[in-house]
Parts: structure tokens; C-alpha cells; sequence
């Protein structure tokens, strides 16, 4: 018997069974249609049962992938927060570093402009006795080359 021949018996069984009164309902005996449910599923082609394997397995594998790319997508957050992470230590790092050659730079410079500072007070104490001492040495030798009366004069003005 094909699937419509079952699905009309179906039917008759509806049709053919008394109504309820006062309403739109029937009373079916339940024994006849579950025999005949269970003729129509027997009698169901293998190709649909098949499809509806297909389509159960079907459905299976897309919530099976549908978690798959839940799991992937969440991995994928975590590895961005992670990378985020990671980029804010080290621009925080770099800027820190920058701060800190900046700082010794400043340091650097301060020392060298006090190191040369000195040396200028230093060099400038040297040339005063330098220069004093240049000119002892030029008295001197014009004592050595001169008359003596330039030398009396020498000692007056050395007085004076």
C-alpha cells in the first residue's frame, strides 16, 4: 500500500468517527490510529528515512561547527586581549625608557656644562697666575738686561 492509500485510510478513520457534540472535535479510537501511524511509517520510502538521517546529521555537524566557532572566536578574543596586552607593556615600556634617556641626557649635560664650568674657573685661575707670573718673569729679565737705574726705577714703581 503507498503512502497516500495510508494517508486516506487515515482520513476515512476521522471522517468516519463520531463527533463530539457540541463542539468540532471527533473521538478517534486510539488503537486504530496507531496502527495505522505505524503502517504509514513502515511503509515510508528508505530514501525519506535516509534524508531525515541526513538532515539529524546534518544538523549535528552545524552545532558541531557552530561551537567549534564559539570556541575559535572566543581563543581568537583572548589572543587580541592578550596582544593589547602586550602592546600597552610595552609602549608603556618604551615610554619609560624614552623618560629615563631623557633623564640621563639632562644629567649628562648638567654634569658636562658644571665639568667645563670648572674647568673655565680652573683655566681662568691659571691665566691670573699665569699672567702674574709672566710679568715677575718680565721684571725679572729687564733687571737682568737693564741699567741700574732702570732697576732703581723698577723698584720704585714696584713701591708705589
Amino acid at each position: 500500500m503507498d503512502v497516500f492509500q495510508q494517508l486516506d485510510r487515515i482520513e476515512d478513520l476521522i471522517v468516519s468517527s463520531k463527533h463530539v457534540p457540541f463542539s468540532s472535535s471527533v473521538m478517534v479510537s486510539e488503537t486504530e490510529i496507531f496502527e495505522l501511524l505505524d503502517e504509514f511509517r513502515s511503509s515510508l520510502p528508505e530514501e525519506l528515512k535516509q534524508a531525515r538521517w541526513m538532515v539529524k546529521e546534518k544538523q549535528e555537524l552545524m552545532d558541531e561547527a557552530r561551537k567549534e566557532a564559539d570556541r575559535i572566536r572566543e581563543e581568537a578574543v583572548q589572543e587580541r586581549s592578550r596582544l593589547i596586552e602586550e602592546t600597552e607593556i610595552i609602549k608603556a615600556a618604551r615610554a619609560e625608557a624614552e623618560r629615563m634617556l631623557e633623564e640621563s641626557q639632562g644629567q649628562s649635560r648638567e654634569i658636562r656644562l658644571e665639568a667645563e664650568d670648572y674647568a673655565d674657573e680652573r683655566l681662568a685661575n691659571l691665566e691670573v697666575t699665569c699672567y702674574k707670573l709672566l710679568e715677575v718673569i718680565k721684571r725679572a729679565r729687564e733687571r737682568l738686561q737693564g741699567t741700574p737705574e732702570q732697576t732703581e726705577e723698577a723698584q720704585e714703581f714696584e713701591l708705589e
